[in-house]
């Protein structure tokens, strides 16, 4: 083990020094579970903002996970100080063989040689990709089986809305007459600015269906 006595002292310095850190989150209360309130210092969350309570969450959910890497950390130095004890360090756990320093060097708590490291890379996608592929995957025209309403249907329905020139006026008015009679009827027709009435320069016209109303009165 001798000749690896400047990674044990790397790994005792790098323990004492997540320790410390560990510390820190503990005395924040990470460990226990406080719920949002007790650790923002707030009696209640009523008068504050949602995106000032959402801030927060963020912040507290990352010093969470912050805190169990540092946990993780130490268990794996824990481990490789260990084998120092029992004579094991450097030693590959699948094989036997010994890992070479080089690796060791890299990363000093590597429990294998690096062929037989197993990935925890997560190699799912986003669920929105799925639909990324456009609409015809979800086309269930031709399928005898299927009678929902698919993602083509969905999409016809919306691009007709660019087909039918004030849909949500004729809608309004044919159900209740909304906006007629309520007000003067050249106030559904004419409008100013933001600024309001400036000279006839600043009214503008509007040939819609309260127009046509307002004619065949």
């Amino acid at each position: 083990m001798e000749k690896y006595s400047h990674l044990k002292s790397e790994l005792e310095k790098e323990q004492t020094n997540l320790n410390k850190r560990l510390k820190e989150f503990d005395d924040l209360g990470l460990a226990h579970g406080f719920a949002s309130s007790v650790s923002s210092g707030e009696l209640s969350q009523y008068d504050n903002h949602p995106a000032d309570s959402g801030t927060a969450l963020y912040e507290r959910e990352k010093d969470i996970a912050l805190h169990e890497h540092i946990v993780l950390q130490l268990k794996d130095i824990k481990r490789s100080l260990d084998k120092f004890d029992n004579g094991t360090y450097g030693i590959c756990e699948t094989t036997g063989e010994l890992i070479p320093v080089e690796r060791l060097e890299a990363n000093p708590t590597a429990r294998t040689k690096v062929e037989f490291v197993e990935s925890n890379m997560n190699n799912s996608r986003p669920v929105e990709e799925e639909v990324l592929e456009g609409f015809e995957k979800y086309n269930f025209d031709d399928a005898d089986d299927e009678t929902q309403f698919d993602a083509e249907d969905s999409w016809q329905s919306v691009a007709r809305f660019n087909e039918l020139p004030m849909v949500f006026e004729d809608s309004s008015l044919v159900d209740n007459e909304e906006l007629i009679g309520g007000v003067e009827e050249i106030e559904a027709f004419l409008s100013t600015g933001i600024n309001g009435y400036e000279g006839d320069d600043s009214v503008q016209f509007h040939r819609n269906v309260h127009y046509d109303h307002y004619l065949n009165e």
